[in-house]
């Protein structure tokens, strides 16, 4: 009995030597994978607020394209102004359908401001198209079309004021 028993020591010994390191070694693999699922999560997190930046910036910047004062020096000067309101309106809505994704990444208030300031704009150009005269130049139209942005409110700098507030509230709460 006693050699059977001797037989098993040296199993037992590599045992009970094995089994602590077996518990060590797991406690490791655990740990390394927590840590390395709060890193993934800290990477989407930054990934996600770089696609924030980024569609405030690019938002930001198509309003600042389609302000009247930045509209008005795009195309050249022998259109007609129905010609521009046409080319103006193309070029709002391409650039904007270019900016469509973006609405992923800023709040809903946001993005309806957004649409209202371009549906507001592209209103305005047609407004003044029709309340001036079919012989009016283009120079006539455009000086038309600002002084009727600047008689309303500012709604696109008050747009991209909203656009602002809203980067830096998410900007400090992160």
């Amino acid at each position: 009995m006693v050699s059977e028993i001797e037989n098993y020591l040296p199993y037992a010994f590599a045992l009970i030597i094995a089994v602590p390191f077996l518990i060590l070694l797991r406690q490791l693999v655990h740990s390394f994978a927590v840590l390395k699922e709060k890193e993934l999560k800290l990477m989407a997190a930054g990934r996600l607020q770089e696609g924030r930046t980024q569609a405030f910036e690019r938002m930001t910047l198509f309003l600042e394209r389609i302000k009247p004062s930045n509209l008005v020096s795009r195309f050249d000067s022998s259109l007609a102004p129905h010609e521009f309101v046409f080319l103006t309106e193309k070029s709002i809505s391409e650039e904007f359908e270019y900016n469509a994704s973006q609405q992923l990444y800023i709040s809903q208030n946001t993005w309806q401001n957004i649409l209202q300031s371009r549906d507001k704009l592209v209103k305005l150009l047609h407004t003044t198209l029709e309340n001036i005269s079919e012989k009016s130049t283009l120079e006539e139209y455009k000086t038309v079309f600002l002084m009727n942005y600047i008689n309303e409110r500012e709604f696109i700098t008050e747009t991209q004021n909203g656009i602002k507030k809203e980067f830096l509230v998410l900007s400090i709460n992160n």
